[in-house]
């Protein structure tokens, strides 16, 4: 396993590019309403990303038609953007890579449109909290399957499945890297984490089973039992003490 160990200018410029992705998710969020196709907002992401001077890593990324990954209630990750109608009371997960002075950063939110129900929500908390929980080990000295542990043990507190064949990632000047990184707990405590890893941390959390489906279109991928899905990632990066953010969308 090749993980990087990022130099101070390398985190500087992934810090730079983080900041981009952040202020681009914050803004693209406003669009996401009810009566709006999810390729028009494809297009005013990619009009965001790019009027920052960077590129929309994900566009053309192994043949994916979009700039932004748009994934509807069931739809987990890697939804195509086209003329699908966003709804009253959708979820929107909204999953993009950007790329800026070579350096790529990897963030994802799922969005409340309109009036969703009760247990749409708390599944959205869920999840965000997760990431959260999951972060508590992202440092120096721990254990990287700590996190996955922690992200697992926590959804399964509130009976919600836990995605296993999608996983986080490293990240850097490629938009995947090594290590990767299960929402699952895993048997080994796996590598040692060390300041200078970046790290895409990234649960996927159904309401129902985790089982999942890969659509004809070889992209799209959904619940198997149709249940909603929801999905949070950040780019981190392993400091000395505590973990940072480099995609920090809440603090902008």
């Amino acid at each position: 396993m090749a993980v990087t160990i990022k130099s101070k200018d390398e985190i500087a410029k992934m810090r730079e590019s983080g900041i981009i992705l952040a202020k681009v998710h914050k803004e693209l969020a406003k669009y996401v309403k009810a009566g709006v196709t999810t390729l028009e907002i494809d297009k005013i992401g990619e009009e965001l990303i790019r009027s920052f001077g960077a590129v929309p890593s994900c566009k053309g990324y192994e043949g994916f038609p979009g700039s932004i990954c748009i994934s509807v209630n069931d739809e987990i990750v890697h939804g195509i953007p086209g003329d699908r109608v966003i709804k009253d009371g959708d979820i929107v997960s909204l999953d993009f890579c950007v790329l800026y002075n070579g350096y790529q950063s990897d963030g994802a939110r799922t969005i409340e449109v309109g009036s969703v129900s009760p247990e749409a929500k708390k599944l959205n908390e869920v999840t965000k909290q997760c990431f959260y929980e999951g972060i508590k080990y992202a440092k120096a000295g721990n254990h990287l399957y700590e996190i996955s542990g922690a992200i697992n043990d926590y959804a399964d507190s509130f009976g919600f499945g836990v995605v296993r064949e999608l996983v986080g990632h490293g990240i850097g000047k490629e938009m995947h890297e090594d290590p990767q990184i299960p929402n699952f707990r895993q048997r080994r405590r796996g590598m040692k984490l060390t300041p200078g890893m970046t790290l895409c941390i990234e649960p996927m959390i159904t309401m129902g089973r985790p089982d999942i489906v890969v659509l004809e279109d070889d992209w799209t991928v959904v619940t198997e039992d149709g249940s909603l899905a929801s999905h949070y990632e950040n780019t981190v990066l392993i400091t000395d003490g505590e973990p940072e953010i480099l995609t920090p969308v809440e603090s902008l």
